[in-house]
């Protein structure tokens, strides 16, 4: 197959790993009381281009539980990726960094918070799935609303 009949688009995952981790317990009392924790789960998407052809993308997720108005525990994990993309338009580019390449490190990250949080004596936390997909769109709707906003305003 010639070059001009391969111009398709490439993506590859390079590498995946933990960039940032931290597990904290302010007080060891928390483990004395019953367990009825209220959980506030943070989540956050992350794009750096390393080049023209490699792009690093994190998901950061942060767990802060609290126990009878306490904080039981924060678990926080920062979970990378190095993606080959080359060949793809702006558009498909950004849904991809955006979207796709996230919805591939959720799991770790998942399975990583799991890990520390079960490490720290607590029962299992399984963090529900999240649609990258449905937040990318909701992203871009919001950014389409302030950008004619700003646009009737001037």
């Amino acid at each position: 197959m010639s070059d001009e009949q391969n111009q398709g688009g490439q993506f590859g995952l390079e590498r995946l790993f933990v960039k940032d981790l931290s597990f904290e317990v302010p007080s060891s009392k928390v483990f004395l009381g019953e367990w009825k924790p209220e959980m506030d789960v943070q989540l956050n998407t992350e794009t750096t281009r390393l080049d023209d052809t490699h792009y690093e993308v994190s998901v950061t997720v942060t767990v802060t539980a609290k126990n009878d108005n306490a904080t039981a525990f924060v678990a926080e994990v920062k979970q990378a990726g190095i993606f080959l993309i080359t060949g793809v338009p702006e558009a498909q580019l950004t849904q991809l960094v955006g979207a796709y390449c996230p919805n591939i490190l959720f799991p770790y990250v998942r399975e990583a918070i799991s890990d520390l949080v079960n490490r720290g004596s607590f029962p299992q936390l399984l963090l529900a799935p999240v649609n990258f997909d449905a937040l990318f769109a909701q992203a871009q709707q919001q950014r389409a609303q302030q950008a004619s906003q700003q646009g009737t305003l001037q």
